[in-house]
């Protein structure tokens, strides 16, 4: 009886480690697995900073909140309302002139002082104005008048057809570039420039 009560218990733990090295490779929210995202590239702006999210570690995380006002969430990235370009220019330094020129944004930011850590990721309409748009991004972002601290650093990259723009402190910027860039094999870094 002994013998088949381990055996029972032996199979279980098997059965529960194999469905735990399953659930680690999919995608939890879109049921796709981290191969299919490196393929075939992200479906959303939020895609991307839900997937760079879920890499990030306990010790790794701050105190977040993403989205615009409609959309806020606390201690994860959000959608952001495209409707809203004043916002999209003074939360994530997209410039409001340009709002037109895409169909999606999601954004992530340091809860406590956006000059922490802030990202904005937007799904450029045409792929042939991904250049210019990041540049006049990057440009409006160094032209801002900082209050409450400057930032550091500003890290502009694609991913396929989106443009992720990043800026805040050295040390989270570089942990957020370094994990988009292990989530998604098509990161292309555009500009990386000092801000204070």
């Amino acid at each position: 009886m002994k013998k088949i009560l381990t055996l029972a218990i032996a199979a279980v733990l098997v059965f529960s480690l194999v469905s735990c090295a399953k659930k680690d490779k999919e995608d939890v929210t879109t049921g796709t697995s981290a191969a299919d995202v490196q393929k075939n590239g992200p479906k959303s702006a939020l895609e991307i900073l839900e997937t760079v999210w879920k890499k990030y570690s306990a010790d790794d995380k701050f105190a977040a909140m993403g989205g615009s006002e409609k959309n806020m969430k606390e201690d994860a990235p959000g959608k952001f309302d495209l409707g809203d370009a004043e916002a999209l220019d003074f939360e994530l330094g997209f410039p409001k002139a340009e709002v037109g020129k895409m169909d999606d944004a999601a954004s992530l930011l340091h809860m406590l002082n956006q000059n922490t850590f802030t990202c904005g990721v937007y799904h450029v309409k045409n792929s042939a104005d991904i250049e210019a748009l990041a540049v006049k991004i990057k440009d409006n972002i160094l032209a801002r008048n900082w209050m409450c601290g400057f930032p550091e650093k500003l890290v502009i990259m694609t991913v396929g057809d989106y443009i992720v723009s990043v800026f805040g402190a050295a040390e989270l910027i570089s942990t957020f570039t370094a994990k988009l860039t292990d989530s998604y094999g098509s990161v292309r870094q555009l500009f990386d420039v000092p801000i204070a």
